[in-house]
């Protein structure tokens, strides 16, 4: 496997990033090209120094909410707290969660009234209602700079061939006339991710192999279902010059790392964030998953609402320092994660995330209440090679539903030796019941999730 190299960008992608994509974030009205220059040297600073920058800007953040945003003013005389009370990272737990309820009842008053333009989002995925929330310029400037910063670390830069496998309508509808001529521009070509017929893996290879990109970005099941594909019909995606695959919007599994990268010779990079969120944390080639620390305040919280140390497994929390027009602080993900309290071998002073454990409806309960992680479940089928996808619905307590898809059709005896599997893990009270089917669709969003629990952790 290749390893990312500094510096060796082409004459064209030159251009690009260091003319024509700052001219485009110019008419844009974003600063992310300051940023991203602020951020490149803020990456190397020590914790201390970290630190100190986050709470100040954590300090002048909240004097913001509270003058100008009518929610938070409010809450503030409500809980009889100011702006001096918040002085330190722990202090944030005098202020109550924001969550997705909250959001919702209280959209208007949480827009700030000096916010500029805003861009309406939603997120919501097969979760239940989406969420609907507001994004200024300077929030994306930001999440642009941090995700633009962390491209850069795998010897890559806008304006090398990127191919980019999606599943986001609001990419995908975003697509006109002007759009189209900037991707041709930046050499980005958008793939749908919503249909992984064997036709469109087929189109999807032979265009990958017609482009040669320099980097891959998608979903990792996308990617990986792309690459075992290949595979399986002796095509060699391994000769393209593909120096980084980036990975994002769900839990990358050690097996989906080990098929993109072998597939196509290069390093896997994971991301984490989202939409409302933002880009939390990205991995660097030496495999730290490292916070964007400069806007960013992560959180863990156990099922109380607790703070954790390092170390220990709870709900992410995050705070975005740059979201001063439609603030999101100590806002409830649903993911579940643990901090890393060692530094990164990078030499880079950003904290880290040791481990993202997914979303909290990734966790199964057990009939006697113990709580574990899906992939007890998952296990079950990745190691029979009869099956080629699969899917677990936890339907409650007492009802599980698997979604398989065989290789050929599964036997009797192969069906209950799976159900017997789940039963010793769930317990010999709950029905397990197995539907085999041709397909398994993606979600609405064009992600894909191996299992769904519909029962509380």
């Amino acid at each position: 496997m290749k390893k990312p190299q500094a510096g060796s960008n082409s004459f064209y992608t030159n251009c690009i990033s260091g003319l024509f994509f700052p001219l485009h974030e110019v008419l844009k009205k974003h600063n992310s090209v300051a940023l991203r220059k602020q951020l490149e040297a803020t990456q190397w600073w020590d914790t201390t120094r970290l630190l100190a920058y986050q709470q100040k800007k954590l300090n002048q953040f909240m004097v913001h909410v509270q003058t100008h945003v009518p929610y938070y003013r409010q809450l503030f005389a409500e809980i009889g707290c100011s702006p001096s009370d918040i002085q330190s990272v722990s202090d944030l737990s005098r202020l109550p969660f924001l969550t997705k309820p909250v959001i919702r009842d209280n959209t208007d008053a949480l827009k700030s009234t000096t916010a500029g333009p805003l861009a309406r989002y939603n997120t919501g995925g097969s979760s239940g209602e989406p969420l609907v929330f507001f994004i200024g310029k300077n929030r994306t400037s930001h999440d642009v700079a941090a995700k633009w910063r962390a491209t850069r670390w795998w010897g890559v830069d806008i304006g090398d061939p990127e191919i980019v496998i999606w599943g986001s309508p609001i990419e995908l509808g975003a697509q006109d006339y002007l759009r189209g001529v900037r991707d041709r521009i930046q050499r980005t070509k958008l793939l749908p991710a919503f249909e992984m017929s064997e036709q469109k893996i087929d189109g999807f290879i032979n265009q990958i192999r017609a482009m040669q990109p320099r980097m891959l970005f998608g979903y990792p099941s996308a990617l990986s279902h792309i690459a075992r594909h290949a595979r399986s019909k002796g095509v060699h995606m391994d000769d393209l010059g593909i120096r980084v695959a980036f990975v994002t919007s769900e839990r990358l599994y050690d097996d989906q790392r080990q098929q993109i990268s072998a597939t196509f010779n290069c390093p896997v990079a994971n991301g984490y964030g989202g939409r409302d969120a933002g880009f939390i944390a990205h991995e660097c080639p030496d495999g730290g998953m490292h916070i964007s620390a400069e806007d960013i305040i992560v959180e863990i919280i156990d099922t109380a609402g607790n703070p954790l140390p390092p170390g220990e497994s709870g709900e992410i929390v995050v705070t975005h320092l740059a979201t001063h027009d439609f603030p999101f602080i100590r806002y409830r993900t649903g993911d579940v994660a643990i901090l890393h309290d060692q530094p990164c071998t990078c030499g880079r002073g950003l904290p880290l995330i040791r481990e993202i454990q997914g979303r909290s409806t990734d966790f199964v309960v057990a009939h006697d209440g113990t709580v574990m992680h899906g992939l007890a479940l998952i296990y079950i089928l990745r190691d029979l090679p009869q099956i080629g996808a699969f899917k677990i619905v936890q339907e409650s307590i007492d009802h599980t539903h698997v979604f398989v898809v065989g290789k050929s059709v599964l036997e009797q005896m192969q069906l209950q030796q799976i159900e017997q599997a789940f039963k010793a893990r769930l317990g010999q009270a709950v029905r397990v019941t197995i539907e085999q089917v041709t397909q398994i669709p993606a979600e609405k969003s064009g992600k894909f999730r191996y299992v769904v629990s519909k029962v509380s952790v």
